[in-house]
């Protein structure tokens, strides 16, 4: 007789939600997720009177008040299973919005380090959305939400002298595990399906998102250009648009609160 588990699932992400002993009535409207702690702390200090929701391995969520409204953040993670589990616990506590904040290697050679992409929708290259979706599905971002980030980022660079220069970009990110296996091969095949930027999370965050009905946008600070070569890991207009991302996500829950 075959060994078969006693139940459908061995962990949820409802599990995780009473692991951590989150409830919905504890988050926030709207979560804004980067990827390291540090620039989760950024958020936090941004946020009148943050309560710490839990901390769990890596990962701490903090719930505030910005402008009146109820935020969230939690460093979210830098890969797409890490993603998984935190994406799937703020699902799970039914937050509303989420917005993503993060970075990103560039796939054209006009798109420059320092300048910001807001993502339309993700080409599966991670091991995690396969366990999600059929190969035929596309992570796509929110259309409303997109499009009021987009403009909030347009107007935030408008009104920043130390961003001068820097551009919006819109359109596909290629999300892959294996930054070390970003070849001409590989790379190429996502430039041939649309990609200009490459990141390791969009995929399983926007999936999941999807998967719970939950609408989710993406703004990501370009760190270094794939095509070029160029390394913008230690250039301050990578810093400069690392702190430009928090400040337009927070703009636009500002806007859509009408504040």
């Amino acid at each position: 007789m075959a060994t078969q588990m006693k139940k459908e699932a061995h962990m949820t992400g409802k599990d995780l939600m009473g692991m951590v002993q989150l409830t919905p009535e504890a988050v926030g409207k709207y979560a804004i997720v980067p990827g390291p702690r540090e620039r989760a702390d950024a958020i936090v200090a941004k946020l009148t009177n943050p309560v710490k929701n839990f901390t769990f391995m890596e990962y701490t969520m903090h719930t505030g008040d910005f402008a009146g409204t109820r935020l969230t953040t939690i460093n979210g993670g830098r890969f797409a299973a890490d993603t998984a589990i935190t994406t799937e616990i703020m699902c799970n506590a039914q937050i509303q919005t989420m917005i993503r904040v993060g970075s990103c290697g560039a796939l054209r050679e006009d798109i420059k380090v320092g300048d910001l992409v807001v993502i339309s929708t993700a080409i599966k290259g991670d091991g995690v959305t396969q366990y999600y979706v059929d190969d035929s599905f596309v992570p796509t971002a929110d259309a409303a939400l997109t499009q009021e980030l987009k403009q909030v980022a347009q107007e935030y660079l408008l009104k920043s002298p130390m961003l001068s220069g820097k551009t919006v970009h819109y359109g596909p990110c290629w999300t892959t595990d294996a930054i070390l296996r970003e070849t001409r091969e590989h790379v190429g095949k996502a430039v041939d399906q649309g990609a200009i930027a490459v990141d390791m999370v969009t995929s399983a965050f926007l999936t999941i998102c999807q998967q719970y009905k939950i609408p989710a946008a993406v703004i990501m600070a370009v760190s270094d250009n794939v095509i070029t070569g160029e390394m913008g890991f230690m250039n301050t207009d990578y810093y400069m648009a690392e702190g430009a991302i928090i400040d337009i996500a927070l703009n636009l829950v500002k806007k859509r609160e009408g504040k």
